[in-house]
C-alpha cells in the first residue's frame, strides 16, 4: 500500500555521516577573514591555528596538561600519526566492531606487523566484552563507531591505574559525546563530523602519558616525516602551538574556527550534546511506533547518538533474498535524493544494508521531524514496486 508524499520537506537535506551538514546559518561569507595567500607560518596564520587550539581547547574541556595539535589527512592521519609514533613498546589490545576499528586491526597487523597483538571483534550492532580486555597493554578503540552506529557507553571500563595507553578514535563522538579524557591518552578527530567542518584537517590530544611514552620510545620501523611529533627525542613545542607539520588549507581553517565559534553561541559543549541527543530521540520515538525499521544496535545504551544507524525489519522484505534487501534500502536512500529530501542516507557499504541518519549538532530538529514522514513514504513506495515485479 502506497501513502501521499508529505507536505513539509526537510529545509537543509544533508544527512551525510562525514562531511556532514554545515552549520545552521552557515554562508561562505563568513570566511571573508581566512588568512589567505599567505604563509601559514607567518605571524597571522600561526594566530589563527593557535585560536583553532585554543578554542578545541575550551570547547572540549580537554585538561590544561594535555596537548592539541592539527595534523594532515583528517582523522585517519591523526590516528596513523599515533600508532606509527607510539605503538611497539607493549602489547596491544584492539577493539573493532565496525569498519574503521577493523582498518586498524589490519594496520597492526598487517602493516606495523606487531606479533603481540589481541583483537577483540563485534559484529555491527553490537560491542565486543570490555571486560576482556587487558589494560597492562596499549588499548586501541573508536569511541562512536561511525558505520555501525555502536558507542561505549561511558569510560568507566577503563581504569585509572592503567599500565598501557589508551589509543581513542573520537572522530564521531568529539563534540555529541561525553569524553571522559583522564581515561583517554591518545584521542583523534577531524574536523567534518559534529561541527560540520571540511574536510582533511584532523586533530591529535595527548595526555602526559602518551607524552612520556614519546620521549622514551623510539619504533623499531621508519617514521614519516608527516608522523614525526618529537625533535631531538623530545616532544615538539612548536607543532601544539600551531606550527603544523604540512601545509594547511587556511580557507579550511576559518570554516573551523567559524564552526567553533557558532557551537560557543549556541552554548558550548553541552548544548551541542544537547542537540544531537535530541536529534536522536526524535528518530528513536519515530522507530518505536514505526514497524518496518529498528536500530542496528539492539542496546540502547550503546546507540549513537551521531550517526544512527537503522535496518529494515518488515517481514516481507526480511522474506526476500538477500540481495533484494540491500537493493531495496539502496532503493529507498535513491528515491529520497531524487525527490531532494534526503541526501547521502545509505548504510556504509561494508555495513549491512540500511539506512543511517546523521544527527549531529549541526543538524536542526526541525529538518529531522520533516524527515521521517518521507521515509514511510520511501519505504511504502519502494516496498509495493518491490513485491509489484516479484
Amino acid at each position: 500500500m502506497t501513502i501521499p508524499q508529505p507536505a513539509a520537506r526537510p529545509r537543509v537535506p544533508h544527512f551525510s555521516s562525514g562531511p556532514c551538514a554545515k552549520r545552521p546559518g552557515y554562508s561562505l561569507d563568513n570566511l571573508k577573514g581566512a588568512t589567505l595567500g599567505r604563509s601559514h607560518r607567518s605571524k597571522e596564520g600561526k594566530a589563527k591555528l593557535k585560536l583553532a587550539i585554543d578554542k578545541t581547547r575550551s570547547l572540549l574541556g580537554v585538561p590544561a596538561d594535555y596537548l592539541i595539535g592539527i595534523t594532515p589527512a583528517s582523522d585517519t592521519g591523526a590516528f596513523e600519526m599515533a600508532m606509527w609514533s607510539m605503538l611497539g613498546q607493549r602489547p596491544v589490545d584492539v577493539l573493532a566492531w565496525e569498519s574503521f576499528g577493523e582498518g586498524w586491526v589490519s594496520d597492526i597487523v598487517k602493516e606495523l606487523k606487531l606479533k603481540d597483538a589481541n583483537t577483540h571483534k563485534a559484529g555491527y550492532g553490537d560491542l565486543p566484552d570490555l571486560t576482556q580486555v587487558d589494560f597492562r597493554n596499549d588499548v586501541l578503540f573508536t569511541w562512536n563507531g561511525t558505520t555501525s552506529g555502536v558507542r561505549v557507553p561511558n569510560g568507566d571500563w577503563i581504569p585509572a591505574n592503567r599500565e598501557g595507553l589508551t589509543l581513542c578514535d573520537a572522530t564521531s563522538a568529539a563534540f555529541a559525546q561525553d569524553l571522559a579524557w583522564d581515561k583517554l591518552d591518545v584521542t583523534t578527530f577531524s574536523w567534518q563530523k559534529v561541527l560540520g567542518g571540511e574536510a582533511q584537517h584532523g586533530m591529535i590530544i595527548l595526555s602526559p602519558r602518551a607524552v612520556a611514552r614519546l620521549e622514551s620510545y623510539t619504533p623499531a620501523w621508519p617514521l614519516p616525516k608527516i608522523f614525526r611529533l618529537t625533535k631531538k627525542d623530545k616532544i615538539d613545542p612548536e607543532f601544539f602551538a600551531g606550527a603544523t607539520i604540512n601545509t594547511p588549507s587556511m580557507l579550511c581553517v576559518e570554516d573551523y574556527l567559524d564552526a567553533l565559534a557558532w557551537a560557543e553561541g549556541v552554548g558550548g559543549l553541552k548544548a551541542l550534546m544537547a542537540r544531537s541527543n535530541s536529534n536522536y530521540k526524535t528518530i528513536a520515538d519515530w522507530v518505536e511506533r514505526t514497524p518496518w525499521v529498528a536500530f542496528l544496535a539492539d542496546k540502547p545504551a550503546i546507540r549513537s547518538n551521531t550517526s544512527v544507524c537503522l535496518k529494515i525489519v518488515d517481514a516481507a522484505v526480511l522474506a526476500a533474498p538477500a540481495e533484494d534487501q540491500a537493493a531495496i534500502a539502496k532503493q529507498i536512500a535513491s528515491t529520497l535524493e531524487k525527490e531532494g529530501v534526503a541526501l547521502d542516507i545509505s548504510s556504509y557499504r561494508d555495513a549491512p544494508p540500511g539506512i543511517r541518519i546523521w544527527a549531529g549538532a549541526t543538524v536542526e530538529a526541525s529538518d529531522i521531524e520533516a524527515l521521517l514522514p518521507w521515509l514511510d513514504w520511501a519505504f511504502a513506495t519502494v516496498k509495493a514496486e518491490t513485491l509489484k515485479a516479484a
